[in-house]
Formats: C-alpha cells, structure tokens, sequence
C-alpha cells in the first residue's frame, strides 16, 4: 500500500526501465491538436510502427511488365514478317536494281509549281492505269523523271507517256490523206481531194431518229454521211501539218487508221472540262460505249461546242494525233444541253474502250513536253548490283556481330537478336510500302541508307553496354547496374538518334533523285532503332542481367564481358 492507500503495482521485471509518464504527458500536450493514440495520453509507450519490408527486387511484379514488352515486339515483328511472305510481298526493286528504263521529260516552257506537281500526277495515274507495277513518277528541278524498273515491253509505256501531251476538242473539217512521202519535193499542204463533196463531214440534211444512235452517237463509217451541197470549196487558209496549235487549222493522223489524216479546226475545248477520274468504258446494250462526266465550268462550253458543231465530227486530239472522232448527234429534235453527261458509242472493242477513257481521264497536260533523254539499264547490270549490294552489308554485318559477341560475351548475342528482329520488320514494311500508294522501291541508295543505319544501331548498344560497364567497375553490382545504366546511356542515344532523323528529314525534303531514297530509308531505321531500344533492348539486358546464370557464367557471362571484378556480379 502506498501512503494513499492504493495498492501497490507489482514490480516489473528486473533491467525493463518504467516510463516516464510525465515526459510522454507533455510530449502529448505540446503535440496539440495532433492525433495521438490513447496509450499517449494515459501515460504508456506509443507503439512502434512496423515498418514494410521492400519488394524483393526481381520478383514477379517486377518481371512482368519487361516480359510482356519482349513478347509484344517478338508478336507484333513475326506477325508482320509472317504476313508479308503470306501475301507473297517482297521489296520492290529500284530501276539501278531490277533493269529498266528512264526517261526525262523537259516542259516546253517554265511553269509553276503546282502545274509541275499536276503534270507529274496526270502521267502517273496515266502509267498505272495502263497497269504498269512499280514505276515512279516525280520531279527533279524543272524536269520529270519517270522510271520504269523491270518492264519487259518499255517502249508501249515510253509512247503512253510521250503521247499524254495535251488534249483537245477540235471539229473535223474533212478527212485527207496520208501525209506526203519523205521523197516529195511539195510542201505538205491540203490535198486536192480534201474538197470534194465526198469528204464533207457538215451535214445539215442528215436525219437524226431519236431511237437509233444513244447521245453522244460515233460514226466510223464516213461514206454514210451525205455530202452537204454547202461546202463546195476549200478552206482559204492553208493548214499546218502536224501542228498542235490551238488557233491553226491543222492535219492530224488518225489513231490506227492507216496514215489518213483530219483537217481539224482550231480548238474549241481543252481536256480541263472532262471531270477527272470520270471517263469509263462500259459495255451496255451489247456494245462497249465510254461515258464521260463534265467539270461544272466545262458543260456548258461543251453545250456551246455541240451546238455551234451540230451534227458535225469532233476530233478528239492527243498530242498530234486523232484519238476519236465522235458525232455530235443527239438523241431528239429539242436538244439543248448534254446536262454534263456525254456517251461516246460506236465500233469499240474492251480494248479501245478502255484506251479512250483513259486518253479523257489522264490525257490533258498542263504543258507540252519533250524528250530530253533516255537511259536504260540491262537486268544483268542490276542483278549484279543486287549481288555486290547484298555482299557488302552481309560481309560487314557479320563482321560486327562476331566483334560484338567477343568483346561484350552475351551481351553480343542481345545486339545479333535486336538486329535480327529490326531487319524482320524493316523487310515487311518496306514490301508493304511497295504495295500501297507510296509505291515504294528499293535502290542502290536505299541500300547503302540501311547499311549506315546498322552501324547507328550498334553504336546505340554499345553506348549503353559502356555505360553499363563504367556502373560494374565502380563497384556495384550487374543487377542494379542494368537499368540505371539505361536510364543515363538512353539520353545520348535518344539525342543520337534525333540528330540523325533530323538531317534524314532535311535531306529527304531538300534533295531529289535517288538521294532521297537514302534519307527516307536512313530516317525508317533511325525510327525503329528507338523503338527496338525501348520496347527489346532494354528489358532483355535487365533480364538477363538479374539472371545469376547468365551473369556469372565462366565464358560467355556478362561479368565476364564487362570486365567486372570477382564479387561484383551478385
């Protein structure tokens, strides 16, 4: 008992020292409104808190995120290797590559940009129109350059492309006859026959049944027109022979007729007031016909040509030589406009259809074009570049992979799979590219861009197994010194990487001909050596950097290859 009364607490254990109630009392009071437990305010000790142990560095949770990034990239990479041999798709082949043949085209006179840029678009939907595969069609200074790799038959195409000048409406004043002999003194000029009633073409009292022809109606057959009384006599004006220009009376061959030619007026209608895209051969009532849609400012100019021509032939001129001849002949007594359809029908096969709708889909040029050269390239030539090409970035590739693998040890087997897999996906995008309308080709210069790009891949490695080997020498161990190795080494390569996307993009807008093939494929690899780095690189060095049997091994270890101490590999 105590002197108040109160028993007595039984003592506590010998060596355990009783608290000081009145230090923790004040330790509460001073704490204020701060919450404090009530063992606090009665006196006794607080609690310790427990402190969480960390997690275990390498477990499951830390593995899974690196894991699922190294089987994405192995998924999404065989996918698309795997689906590009599926489709049968390979890179195709540039014109130094595959053979060929190039030809530069030179305007008549200096043109602006955009008509530049539509010039090289109408030529090219004219080339793969006519089903031509992997040609290519740009401009290089105030030329145009179009190449033809790996085509048998070059020469149909160079005349497609020569004959895709201008297009334009001119009416048909008389048909003449085969142009002069090169042994004839005379100059060419309109032959005597060209007046006589048989050939007029004008005829006022010809009959129209508004169920015999459709609108647009073409007649081959010349000698079923009647001759018109009318025009007795021959044109006052001597016309030019050949000549294309739009204000001359000219004579113009006739497409496959022959040698005989049109005396064609001058020109009423350019190619500008056909709607682009819209000419279409079809077959409809047993008969191939090509239907034509008009430009909102051209219908009524075409209403105005077929009224002043009525009943009359319309030459259809391409570049100096007579595609058609359609009758203007509508299908009842109170026409007034076309209401910017036209159908174009007559003795056409699929063929000659087609043909036609494409001279009104693609036919009109800005400006005329020459010839200004033409080079071909045998196949033998190509495949032996191929085979040089191929040789070269092997031969050097091999090289640095066996170098990597002796110096870094099973680190070189990470660069020999990274670079594996970046050439498995560069292989598909390329073959899709070739198929799309990009219409990608792979050249000599393309070649030695992804060559280039290996050994900026390879520095990229190296730069982080540096880095990683700086951290190991300082003492610390393989497994903690992977990622934060990453960490710092990503930064240069990340700057690396950009400066060379950057003078890739540079020299891709500023340069033409086959240098911008280089820049292209040099900035694609810049591209995927940064995603290779991040999504492949880095968690497989930290996998196997947190594997003890990989580290450690006695010859191929990464403790090995970094030249780390005994010790410092735990």
């Amino acid at each position: 008992m105590d002197r108040r009364g109160r028993a007595r607490r039984p003592s506590r254990a010998r060596g355990r020292r009783r608290p000081q109630r009145h230090r923790l009392r004040g330790l509460c009071r001073r704490r204020g409104a701060q919450r404090v437990p009530h063992r606090c305010r009665a006196g006794d000790r607080r609690p310790r808190r427990r402190r969480r142990r960390p997690a275990r560095r390498g477990g499951p949770a830390v593995k899974r995120p690196l894991v699922v990034s190294l089987l994405a990239t192995l998924v999404i990479t065989l996918a698309a290797f795997g689906a590009a041999l599926g489709a049968r798709w390979s890179p195709k082949l540039g014109l130094d590559l595959a053979g060929g043949s190039q030809v530069v085209y030179q305007p008549a006179h200096r043109i602006s940009t955009a008509n530049m840029n539509t010039t090289v678009d109408i030529i090219r939907n004219r080339v793969d129109a006519a089903g031509v595969s992997g040609a290519t069609v740009s401009s290089q200074g105030g030329d145009v350059v179009v190449q033809l790799p790996g085509i048998r038959n070059p020469q149909s195409v160079i005349n497609l492309i020569g004959e895709t000048a201008q297009l334009q409406f001119r009416p048909v004043l008389c048909l003449a006859g085969p142009a002069p002999t090169k042994t004839a003194t005379a100059t060419p000029g309109l032959p005597g026959s060209c007046s006589s009633s048989q050939y007029s073409l004008q005829a006022p009292n010809l009959t129209v049944s508004p169920s015999s022809t459709a609108s647009g109606g073409y007649n081959t057959n010349l000698s079923s027109i009647p001759a018109d009384p009318a025009l007795s006599k021959s044109p006052t004006t001597s016309p030019q022979y050949n000549d294309t220009h739009p204000a001359d009376n000219v004579l113009v061959p006739i497409q496959g007729a022959g040698g005989d030619r049109y005396l064609l007026g001058p020109t009423a209608l350019t190619g500008t007031a056909i709607s682009p895209g819209s000419a279409v051969g079809q077959f409809v009532g047993g008969a191939w016909v090509v239907n034509v849609s008009l430009t909102s400012s051209g219908s009524p100019k075409w209403d105005a040509l077929a009224q002043k021509y009525f009943h009359q032939l319309i030459g259809i001129d391409l570049d100096g030589s007579v595609q058609s001849a359609p009758l203007t002949q509508p299908t009842n007594a109170s026409f007034q406009s076309f209401a910017g359809k036209v159908q174009i029908s007559g003795n056409f096969t699929q063929t000659s259809a087609q043909n036609l709708a494409l001279v009104l889909n693609y036919g009109s040029l800005p400006v005329p074009l020459k010839q200004l050269d033409k080079t071909t390239v045998s196949p033998t030539l190509g495949k032996s570049s191929v085979k040089a090409g191929l040789a070269a970035g092997i031969g050097g590739l091999v090289l640095v992979l066996l170098y990597m693998i002796f110096y870094y040890r099973a680190l070189g087997v990470v660069v020999v799979s990274g670079l594996v897999l970046t050439a498995a996906l560069l292989w598909a995008i390329i073959s899709a590219l070739g198929h799309t309308s990009l219409n990608l080709t792979l050249d000599l210069a393309g070649i030695t861009g992804l060559i280039v790009s290996v050994g900026i891949t390879v520095d990229s490695y190296i730069v982080y197994f540096e880095r990683l080997k700086d951290e190991a020498r300082a003492g610390r161990s393989v497994r903690t010194s992977v990622d934060k190795s990453f960490r710092g080494a990503f930064r240069t390569v990340l700057a690396a990487d950009l400066v060379s996307l950057g003078a890739a993009v540079v020299l891709y807008l500023l340069s033409v001909g086959t240098v911008k093939g280089f820049a292209f494929f040099l900035g694609l690899s810049t591209l995927l050596d940064l995603g290779m780095t991040l999504a492949f690189t880095r968690p497989l060095v930290i996998l196997l950097g947190r594997s003890r049997a990989v580290t450690d091994a006695p010859v191929i270890g990464i403790a090995r290859g970094l030249a780390s101490e005994q010790g410092l590999t735990a």
